[in-house]
This record gives C-alpha cells, structure tokens and sequence, in this order.
C-alpha cells in the first residue's frame, strides 16, 4: 500500500509512535509518506521506503498564528497526488483528521484512519473551543483508533458512542529495547540503584514528583536517578532536587539518540503522571527488563499488568514506598524484570500491532 502518515516531530508518544510506524511499515515492503512541520525526532535517513515531507507554513502579518491545519491540508493533497497514496493515517485529532477532512473536501475521497493518543481527547477535544470540530473529524474518519482501552472509553464519553474505537495498544521494538549486561545492583560492589524518567517533561509529567519521590528513595537507598527527555518543567524539577538536597544524585541527560542503553542499564522507571493514556516510556523500558513505579492513572495498568507496581496519583510518598518494595528484594526485582520483558514481546511487539493496523487500512480499503 501507498501510506502517508501524518504526526507532530516532537519527542511525545504520538510522533515516536507515527514515526516507528512509518519505519516498519516501510521494511514490510509499504510505500510510506511522512508529513510534519519538522523532521520527526525518531526518524532516521535513508531509510528505503520512506520519504518525509515537510508542511512549510507562511506567516502572514494578518494572521496572529499561522494557519497550519490548511498548510497541512494542502500539503497531503499534493503528496497524494505527487506518490497515489491509497490512505493516510493521521495520529492526533486536532488538527490532523480536521486536515484529512479538509484535503477530502478539496480533492475527492481521500480516505483516512484517526488514532487518538490522549491529551487530543482528555484536554483539548474536552476544550469547548475544539470539542465540535473534533467530533466532526471522528465521524469523518474512515476508522478511528485508539492506544488503550482507558481511552476509547474516554472518546465515547466526551463525545458519545457513535464513532467506533478500535483498541490498538502502542508497540515496541523488542529487539531494539533488550535487557543489557548490567548486572542487578545487589550483584554489584557499590549496590547503587540506577532510575530512570523519560518524558517530554511537560506539567501533566508531574516531574518535580517524580524527584521528589527519588529524594525519599535516596535517603534509604544508594540510588541514583536519570532524566531523559527536555520541556517545560526541567529547571523546575532540578530546583526541587537542589531544595530537597539531592541535585547531585540527579543527572538530567537531555534527548537521547540511543534511549535503549540508558534503559538498558537502569534498575527501575519512575513515572509520576497525571495522566497517561498509555506510557509508552514504560513500554520501553519494559522491554528492556526494567520494572516500573507509576501513578494508577489512565491506560497505565493495561501496559504493567502485574510486571510493575502503582501508586496514587499526586503522592510522592507513596511512589517511593512502591519503589522502595522493589529495590530492597532482589529476588522481586528479578521476578518483575523477567515478567516486564515476556509482557513486552508478547503482547505489545512491532509485528503484532503493525499487523493490526494493517487489518484496519485493509478494511477501510475494501481489500483483502
């Protein structure tokens, strides 16, 4: 199939997502388009079969911010017609599937697939500003997915049951994001534990409490903790570590390039999330046998299972206790780290759920 998909390029779940499903589509033998504003962080080049396209936008004196969803729109007509894309595949609702109905409106039946990440639905589809237009774009859709069963109910209760949600959970690259040679800390002289956030470190990440709980951990434990990522809240979180006199146990590492070794190499992820649809960091990390410490909020539970441990949201306390539990038993430790890997591979592996997709563009195509 002739695929273009379109994404934001930054670091959150939704563009990794877009973009890694671009590359595996791509070494399945799919002719595949990528459109964004700006090359997606995860895209690498000369990859065969895949080609990005830029969404240039003018800014105009009379426009106080540009008018990027007809930029976008414009741009997927011409790709269309340029490579004969058969279907596009837009991640984000807003402004992405009102763009794909715009592109239909001005060039014909252009047929497009929606998946909803989260915030698109839990904070700015819930947004009376964009609760309509969204809507709209749902039903518009040929087929709309989303990443957990927490989310799907979500979309139905915001905007009611009409549309239908296809569950279709975030994926991994299992070979990619493996178990390293790093040795669990009570195999090691020094017994340091080693954890790690990676997030976009936007507010709804909570990263000043995801400090806040390590302080704790720290004061019982040899530990360490990593950030991965760049947003927002860092100088803020880093002024908490400094205030709770733990900033040089704290190492901020920016974007990585290579996230699979820092994960590799890790004891235990910490998230604090308010919200999170689906935890695609944990999913990672996961996958590389590291158990995971979360808030019980949204689609969480459907990613650890019992591979990991949840703590109520907005209690640094006991996030720590939780994690705590596990750094203190080497044995349970082990136990979750096997389990985290199998509940990776088994449920959540690229080819499971490209295939997946796959089924649905064959759906809306009418093909086999």
């Amino acid at each position: 199939m002739r695929i273009g998909i379109v994404c934001y390029p930054t670091v959150g779940g939704s563009g990794v997502v877009a973009t890694e499903m671009a590359l595996a589509l791509a070494r399945r033998g799919h002719d595949v388009h990528l459109l964004s504003y700006d090359r997606p962080a995860r895209l690498r080049r000369g990859v065969p079969g895949v080609r990005f396209h830029q969404v240039a936008v003018t800014a105009y004196p009379l426009f106080r911010y540009p008018p990027y969803d007809l930029a976008l729109a414009t741009r997927m007509l011409e790709v269309r017609e340029e490579a004969g894309i058969d279907l596009f595949h837009v991640h984000y609702a807003i402004p992405h599937a009102v763009s794909a109905f715009l592109a239909r409106s001005m060039g014909g039946d252009l047929k497009f697939v929606t998946t909803l990440h989260g915030t698109d639905i839990t904070v700015v589809g819930s947004d009376r500003a964009y609760l309509r237009p969204t809507r709209f774009a749902l039903e518009q859709s040929n087929a709309v997915t989303a990443v957990s069963q927490y989310l799907a109910d979500e979309t139905h209760l915001v905007f009611g049951g009409r549309t239908p949600v296809d569950v279709v959970p975030n994926f991994v690259d299992t070979e990619r994001f493996r178990p390293g040679d790093r040795r669990p800390w009570a195999q090691r002289v020094d017994e340091e534990r080693v954890l790690v956030h990676a997030s976009n470190f936007r507010p709804v990440k909570r990263l000043a409490d995801v400090v806040r709980a390590f302080a704790i951990i720290h004061k019982e434990l040899p530990a360490r903790l990593v950030l991965v990522g760049d947003g927002p809240d860092r100088e803020h979180a880093l002024a908490v570590a400094a205030d709770l006199g733990c900033q040089d146990r704290v190492e901020h590492v920016g974007m990585q390039d290579d996230l699979e070794r820092t994960l590799a190499q890790a004891d235990l992820f910490l998230s604090a999330s308010e919200t999170e649809s689906f935890g695609l960091s944990m999913l990672e990390a996961m996958a590389c046998g590291v158990p995971c410490v979360s808030t019980a909020v949204g689609g969480v539970a459907e990613v650890l299972g019992d591979t990991g441990r949840l703590a109520p949201f907005g209690e640094p306390e006991a996030l720590a206790k939780a994690a705590l539990a596990i750094l203190r038993d080497p044995a349970l430790h082990g136990q979750l780290a096997t389990a985290a890997r199998r509940r990776a591979v088994e449920h959540f592996a690229t080819e499971r759920i490209v295939s997946a997709y796959e089924a649905i563009y064959a759906r809306v195509l009418g093909r086999p």
